[in-house]
């Protein structure tokens, strides 16, 4: 039986380009986002969510704690069993302050094609759950795109207004809350991107 969580912290700001690049490692991330939707875990859970060995696992756990991106649940578990939990429910950081750093360009792109994947899988999974997910979802789904044109600064302060508005939300209805009617998890991707040539 899990314990009972104690509630993440919103975000936590990176600007170690060290500690970037460990969670840019595919399986931590997984790992990580595993903990921030459902919750404490042992490694023998997590390998079998993610269908790796409970040594890898632990491994990869080890690392993320090492760089504070997870915690040992206190008071639970066994030598053999450690419970884990997630140390924030968001990891952010600025592309410039990579960029100053020796690596950090690597590291940005790592990270980019990792976002990437992500949000492919992501859609990949709606679309094929859809039909089970009834006509209210059906409806309530949202797929948009918009063309503006904005300097660097408008891009920084129209993404500051979005990320403030879904922190918002975040706080008031956390994607690992279990409470009756608390409803399904949506996902929410935003991504400001500028582009010289329009894909069509």
């Amino acid at each position: 039986m899990p314990p009972e969580p104690s509630s993440p912290a919103p975000a936590v700001q990176v600007t170690d380009v060290r500690a970037l690049r460990a969670l840019a490692h595919p399986l931590r991330n997984r790992l990580l986002a595993r903990l921030r939707l459902d919750g404490p875990a042992t490694a023998s859970r997590l390998a079998r969510a993610v269908g790796e060995s409970s040594g890898s696992t632990s491994y990869h756990l080890r690392q993320l704690e090492a760089y504070g991106f997870v915690e040992e649940v206190e008071g639970e578990g066994t030598a053999r069993e450690r419970w884990w939990r997630a140390r924030h429910r968001q990891t952010s950081w600025r592309p410039g302050d990579l960029l100053a750093q020796e690596g950090g360009a690597e590291v940005q792109e790592e990270f980019t094609r990792l976002a990437i994947d992500q949000q492919a899988r992501v859609l990949d999974a709606w679309f094929a759950q859809q039909d089970r997910l009834g006509p209210e979802w059906a409806d309530a789904a949202s797929l948009s795109d918009y063309a503006l044109r904005l300097t660097p600064a408008q891009t920084r302060e129209l993404a500051a207004e979005l990320h403030a508005t879904l922190a918002r939300w975040m706080a008031e209805h956390p994607a690992d809350t279990a409470q009756e009617g608390a409803g399904e998890r949506v996902c929410v991707l935003v991504d400001l991107v500028p582009l010289r040539d329009w894909p069509t």
